[in-house]
């Protein structure tokens, strides 16, 4: 009886905490993370970030905010019905992970969006302007177009005889179509011919593969998106075993085998979120908040890669490289 009493008096005072002077419920926030790919434990590295950038700022899941996960499993037809839950829910903010944009765009004009990732929102008509979005949409953009021409810049660079270059993207990513015009636009300038490869599920991948081990390209370029980075090891297990030189808009599959990346800390990015999500809490309005872009890329080359597939990086990239893996 003496356990049930203090039972009672401790569900009480958990009540009573939960109350402010004036009698009136304190409001924990809500986030709504509109996901793609599937959720995993332990969590990915870019929301590891978000979670470090919430607790930087004072929030810890579970205790002063709540998150309310939504993940289509790769299944992007889901995507609108989960955008929707989360409207119902009435969430303070949608973190929207790169590929579900326009999910919670439609599904909502009214509740803030932060956006931590595609490329150029003003070309997708995402928003009129970076520097004044308007609307309920602002955050990061994660890799502009151009960046796409930079990496293509820097393959033929490192092998001058590159003629054949295959290219796996997935056409529904958030900024894809952009990056794709770019990576048009950058090879017929270097004299490239394109090997495009588009994956939209995971069965699209073994497809992807048979073309490239069918019509062998001198080098493979692998556009970041939530799919291509799920499946970034059996991308490079391909590429190591058909001995193909490849190039990442991921430095992760780099240090994963990869050989070469060029792009911004997609990390970072993920980390910035949470700031943007402080600010809408704390009162901003969404659309007077400026997009960033990023302004640091990274190039990292991973020697071990090069030495097993017999090639050799130039002395002018390696000293510009960011990072070098041995």
């Amino acid at each position: 009886m003496r356990r049930i009493g203090l039972a009672a008096i401790l569900a009480v005072s958990l009540g009573l905490a939960a109350l402010t002077a004036e009698g009136q419920t304190v409001k924990v926030p809500r986030i709504g993370y509109l996901v793609l790919s599937p959720l995993v434990d332990p969590p990915t590295a870019e929301r590891q970030a978000f979670l470090g950038g919430l607790r930087e700022l004072g929030y810890v899941e579970g205790k002063n905010i709540v998150i309310e996960y939504r993940s289509a499993n790769w299944n992007r037809e889901l995507l609108p019905d989960l955008a929707q839950e989360l409207v119902e829910l009435k969430v303070d903010v949608i973190m929207a992970v790169p590929g579900t944009t326009d999910a919670a765009r439609h599904a909502t004009r009214t509740i803030p969006i932060v956006i931590a990732g595609g490329t150029d929102p003003v070309a997708s008509r995402l928003v009129p302007s970076l520097a004044r979005p308007g609307g309920n949409i602002t955050g990061m953009i994660f890799a502009p177009a151009e960046m796409a021409g930079k990496r293509m810049a820097l393959l033929k660079e490192t092998f001058p005889k590159l003629a054949r270059l295959a290219v796996l993207w997935s056409p529904e990513n958030d900024g894809a179509q952009p990056e794709w015009q770019e990576t048009q636009s950058a090879a017929r300038v270097l004299a490239i011919a394109l090997q495009p490869l588009e994956v939209r599920d995971p069965k699209d991948f073994p497809l992807a593969f048979s073309a490239m081990t069918r019509k062998r390209p001198d080098a493979l370029i692998t556009v970041a998106s939530p799919l291509t980075s799920a499946y970034r090891p059996i991308i490079v297990e391909f590429a190591l075993k058909q001995r193909l030189p490849t190039m990442f808009g991921l430095r992760a599959a780099v240090e994963a085998g990869g050989l070469m990346s060029y792009s911004p800390n997609v990390a970072d990015g993920f980390r910035r979120a949470a700031y943007y999500i402080d600010r809408i809490l704390k009162g901003a309005k969404p659309g007077d908040l400026p997009i960033e872009r990023p302004t640091k890329f990274e190039l990292v080359i991973n020697l071990k890669t090069a030495k097993a597939l017999g090639l050799t990086i130039p002395q002018s990239i390696l000293l510009r490289a960011d990072q070098v893996i041995e």
